[in-house]
């Protein structure tokens, strides 16, 4: 494991990150942002796998309520989940556990980040 200073999160390994972070006790970054949750690189049969109801009318990402993705269950900050999980799209596999998109998400909703 290495050491990181507290202003600096680069340092802190997957495995660490992920325990100071746990998605499921959290959701900030689902819910932070409309614009955030965008389809990019995934193909056709990818995005055939989410249900109509939950993508945006324009078909560029996930639908939102406010700046809460469609998907997410629960209250964030105490206890979340993802109603898609197994088929959530890229943007939301590439968003890691103390990783600059969570932090960011995280201070927002007033939400520790170290």
């Amino acid at each position: 494991m290495r050491i990181a200073l507290p202003h600096d999160h680069s340092f802190l390994s997957l495995a660490d990150a992920s325990a100071a972070f746990d998605c499921q006790s959290c959701g900030a970054c689902c819910a932070y942002s409309a614009d955030w949750p965008r389809f990019s690189t995934e193909e056709d049969a990818e995005l055939d796998r989410i249900p109509e109801e939950l993508v945006a009318a324009d078909q560029s990402g996930m639908r939102c309520e406010g700046g809460r993705c469609a998907a997410l269950r629960g209250e964030v900050g105490k206890g979340t989940a993802c109603a898609i999980y197994e088929v959530r799209p890229h943007v939301c596999r590439a968003c890691m556990p103390g990783g600059d998109d969570c932090l960011m998400a995280r201070a927002a909703f007033g939400l520790a980040v170290s």
